[in-house]
């Protein structure tokens, strides 16, 4: 058989949706500067789905080092892969910069998080060990488990409980395999913004003996009193073996880092194959990546402002009668149960009418039947824009539970 016979039958958990609204639900164009108020085919449309948490990608002082590097060295230097060509100077300022300011002995920058953390997983495991991770854990852990050749067993999501029975079954197996565990979950989970059991996973350490990673995309610069993370908003910081956090947030950039003593980086500097055999971190973004944790650590009025948002936000929707399940974090979802064609009718009524953009994230993602409007608020936002959109989602609720949205699927060609 042609493997693209199966295409048109096969086409994946989100591409059965591909038929619905394609660049309307899925792969939306967003124009203009980034910003709260940005264009939506056409229209100006208060937007609530940007990972620009403190507001950095269009901060003065960033854009500035930005166009600076760019102008000075192009987005091509250093050409080559760290270990061959590609080291500076700059890349090993970035490193002691971040390793200090996470409380790790030694960090190493990475050229983009995804396939940094698959990287890791990969070179932190062999045959003999034995992974033990959380439920809902992203994709590139996800994809970092598939290539891992030895056992992993999974346990529900932030079940404390659930967690030490794989512990007691990962350690049978590695008394008789000679291997060790690692354990894996993030700082902040992604799409319904609850933080993960970092304190009570570390307490796990005084009867088990494991490793700890952990995938802090969403806690770095935005949790604890410093932003330096989720592990420091518990207080257990000390106690994560290996600290991974992605530019992609926080930063408003592209690439990341992975911290730990300066044993296991110098191991996953000669060991992860994402770096290895890949371009190192351009220059522009590397001095752009500098100057970004620079702000961080020197100005908490830009995570005030951020939870200034967040808690009006959160408090707003949840006052109106929204559920937002168990965030803890910036990450605001909106849970809504209805039908799939009633999901299209209230989207487009909510950009349309509304002017407000936001992620939807249906099944699989969420169960069959639900919902999930995903915000993410940052310091960017008003107060205003915060007042406007709780009294427009409490319209849609309203409308919602009156039942007057059709049960069939908007018509996107308008």
């Amino acid at each position: 058989m042609d493997i693209f016979d199966k295409i048109n039958s096969a086409k994946g958990a989100l591409g059965q949706y591909s038929g619905i609204g394609d660049g309307y639900f899925m792969f939306p164009k967003l124009e203009g500067e980034i910003a709260p108020k940005m264009k939506f085919r056409g229209k100006e449309v208060l937007t609530w789905s940007l990972n620009n948490y403190l507001g950095l990608a269009n901060d003065p002082e960033v854009r500035k080092v930005d166009a600076e590097y760019t102008e000075k060295y192009g987005l091509a230097y250093p050409m080559g892969a760290r270990m061959m060509s590609g080291q500076t100077a700059m890349h090993e300022k970035f490193e002691s910069m971040a390793a200090e300011f996470v409380g790790k002995e030694s960090a190493y920058l990475l050229n983009y998080g995804y396939q940094g953390m698959l990287s890791i997983i990969d070179a932190l495991v062999d045959r003999h060990d034995v992974i033990v991770y959380d439920s809902e854990a992203h994709a590139c852990i996800m994809d970092g488990l598939r290539l891992h050749a030895g056992k992993r067993f999974v346990y529900a999501h932030n079940d404390i409980e659930s967690c030490e029975k794989q512990l007691q079954r990962a350690t049978r197996l590695v008394e008789e395999s000679g291997g060790g565990i690692l354990v894996i979950t993030e700082g902040v989970f992604g799409m319904a913004g609850d933080l993960g059991k970092l304190d009570k996973i570390a307490a796990l350490k005084k009867k088990y003996n494991f490793r700890f990673l952990v995938d802090d995309a969403h806690g770095f610069g935005t949790m604890g009193p410093t932003g330096a993370g989720t592990g420091e908003h518990f207080g257990v910081q000390d106690q994560i073996d290996v600290y991974f956090a992605t530019f992609a947030k926080a930063m408003a950039g592209i690439g990341g880092f992975v911290a730990s003593t300066k044993e296991v980086v110098t191991y996953l500097r000669f060991n992860l194959r994402s770096q290895i055999y890949a371009k190192a971190l351009p220059m522009a973004m590397t001095m752009g990546a500098i100057k970004r944790l620079e702000l961080i650590k020197s100005n908490p009025a830009y995570r005030e402002k951020l939870w200034t948002i967040v808690d009006a936000l959160q408090s707003g929707l949840r006052k109106e009668g929204l559920d937002l399940g168990k965030t803890e974090s910036p990450v605001t979802p909106v849970f809504f149960k209805c039908p799939l064609e009633q999901v299209t009718q209230f989207v487009y009524d909510l950009r349309e009418n509304y002017g407000i953009f936001c992620s939807v994230v249906i099944y699989p993602v969420v169960p069959r039947g639900v919902v999930m409007l995903r915000l993410i608020p940052t310091a960017t936002h008003s107060l205003e824009d915060v007042k406007y959109t709780v009294e427009a989602f409490k319209n849609i609720k309203r409308k919602l539970d009156n039942n007057e949205y059709p049960t069939e699927m908007a018509d996107f060609s308008k």
